[in-house]
């Protein structure tokens, strides 16, 4: 019967599982701060008088950013190409266009902040990706030729002028923010699409409106990671050892026992009075009894301990009357011929405290074996 049962047994065993198994290994994903580049090109447009679609002008943008955590983000962005203004009101006869156009660079710095992250945790295989852009920048305008004639041909009609006119290169700073959208493509690459809005003062479209000028922003382009934007970390699962079921071994005979021969032991506890090192009265008695038993029984060493009470003096002082406890012990052992090769002592100030009574603690304990 025990022979089937064991049979059986083994065959569960084989069939079920295998002499080891292993689960698959986990993968662990964090997030790595990273540089990132931005490429992008689009239209812009001026706010002012004339038609929508002719107040747009190509622009483009690049930008070199931090990326520090899952929300937060820095960049240093350049961007520009070419801005229009209009007049409504042309003079008869006059051969100019109404819309005048110029150039300009902008250079400044950004906080981009994840909103997808901020409320949903970042997970980094999400396709979408949203930013808020917060920042400002110096907008450099230049080659403003085409109002320079414009307010030229203008001042041949009497009430009429570009009244903030600027001529030559004018810098002006400029609060900017908007919204950026990601679509990912990979760990480092996404498609990006940007729209933001700029305010400046009154001055830059050289008419005089009394509230500010502003440009908008469309592009599109590439967001690219320069560096590792995940972090991997793969965890190896502990091999399982499934050992096969061992027949039951014969019982062996029980061996006769063996007698038991005690060793002999002696364990002393020396007191002192507060600020004493060297054991007197009864105390000493204590020490010479251990060192009758030492000598009588050879065979033996003694390890002594000693320590100083947590409740008088400091560390630093109980640490020295510890240390010179032990230290006498010891030298009056070794004194009475006891072979210094059969003692350790050591010395644990008041960082122990052997015993729940204060004074107690000023004692040397040693046991003889």
């Amino acid at each position: 019967m025990k022979k089937l049962m064991l049979m059986a047994a083994l065959a569960f065993a084989a069939f079920t599982t295998a002499s080891a198994q292993q689960q698959e290994p986990e993968v662990i994903t964090e997030f790595k701060p990273h540089l990132f580049l931005q490429l992008q090109g689009g239209a812009a447009h001026t706010l002012g008088e004339a038609k929508f679609k002719e107040l747009i002008s190509p622009t483009a943008q690049i930008a070199l950013g931090y990326q520090f955590n899952p929300v937060l983000g820095l960049r240093l962005q350049g961007s520009g190409w070419e801005s229009k203004g209009g007049w409504i009101n042309l003079p008869a006869g006059t051969q100019l266009d109404n819309v005048y156009k110029w150039n300009y660079v902008s250079a400044g710095l950004d906080l981009k902040i994840n909103l997808v992250n901020l409320f949903g945790g970042w997970k980094h295989k999400r396709v979408f990706g949203m930013n808020l852009i917060l920042g400002g920048a110096a907008n450099i305008g230049f080659k403003n030729d085409d109002a320079i004639a414009l307010n030229q041909a203008l001042q041949n009609q009497k009430g009429y002028e570009l009244e903030y006119l600027w001529t030559g290169t004018k810098v002006r700073p400029v609060g900017r923010f908007g919204l950026d959208f990601d679509f990912r493509c990979s760990d480092r690459v996404s498609i990006n699409l940007e729209g933001n809005a700029n305010i400046l003062s009154d001055k830059y479209n050289s008419k005089k409106a009394g509230n500010p000028d502003w440009y908008f922003n469309a592009l599109l382009g590439l967001k690219i990671a320069l560096g590792p934007t995940v972090k991997y970390t793969v965890i190896e699962p502990p091999v399982v050892i499934i050992e096969e079921p061992k027949p039951e071994p014969k019982p062996e005979p029980k061996p006769e026992p063996k007698p038991i021969i005690k060793k002999p032991e002696m364990k002393t506890e020396i007191f002192y009075p507060i600020r004493e090192v060297v054991p007197t009265g009864s105390e000493a008695t204590k020490l010479e009894n251990l060192i009758a038993f030492l000598k009588e029984h050879p065979e033996t060493k003694v390890d002594v301990k000693s320590y100083a009470d947590a409740g008088t003096g400091n560390p630093k002082i109980n640490v020295m009357y510890a240390q010179k406890r032990a230290d006498n012990v010891k030298k009056a052992l070794i004194e009475a011929g006891i072979d210094e090769s059969r003692i350790t002592a050591a010395s644990f100030g008041d960082t122990v405290q052997p015993y729940s009574e204060n004074d107690k603690n000023r004692v040397s304990i040693a046991i003889a074996k």
